[in-house]
């Protein structure tokens, strides 16, 4: 057994996870040493040290290829202000959760918003701020 893991919910870049590639696993630095794919298209791989179950595997900020236009990380969502149409703050994004038909933004509240333009009118992560579209937060 060459202890590898099966990597859920693995990322859309492929080399990601290549002989060779950098991660943090739990923030500390690991070096992917096996990859393969198994069933279901899922991904394999093996550490150049251990990982406990169910630890988060990331890669740095700055590894990171520019977000498409109108498309953004959810690590540079979280933490925005939201904010109604009248500009009064509604919450903090806590986290976006990924759904069938499109992503929501997690209110700090619990609240979830749908990440479409119906219910956004403008992200502006320079600006920390998503302001709401009217009717979507009472």
């Amino acid at each position: 057994m060459d202890g590898a893991f099966i990597v859920e919910g693995s990322s859309e870049d492929p080399a990601r996870f290549d002989v060779g590639a950098s991660l943090l696993v739990s923030g500390e630095k690991a070096v992917v040493v096996v990859s393969r794919r198994v069933g279901r298209g899922r991904t394999a791989i093996a550490l150049d040290r251990p990982a406990e179950r169910g630890a988060e595997l990331a890669v740095r900020r700055d590894e990171l290829p520019p977000p498409e236009a109108d498309s953004f990380y959810v690590v540079d969502l979280v933490g925005l202000e939201v904010r109604d149409e009248a500009g009064s703050v509604v919450g903090l994004v806590r986290d976006v959760i990924p759904g069938p038909a499109n992503d929501n933004l997690e209110l700090d509240s619990g609240t979830l918003v749908p990440l479409v333009e119906d219910a956004i009118s403008e992200i502006d992560v320079e600006g920390g701020r998503i302001v709401l579209n009217a009717g979507f937060i009472e």
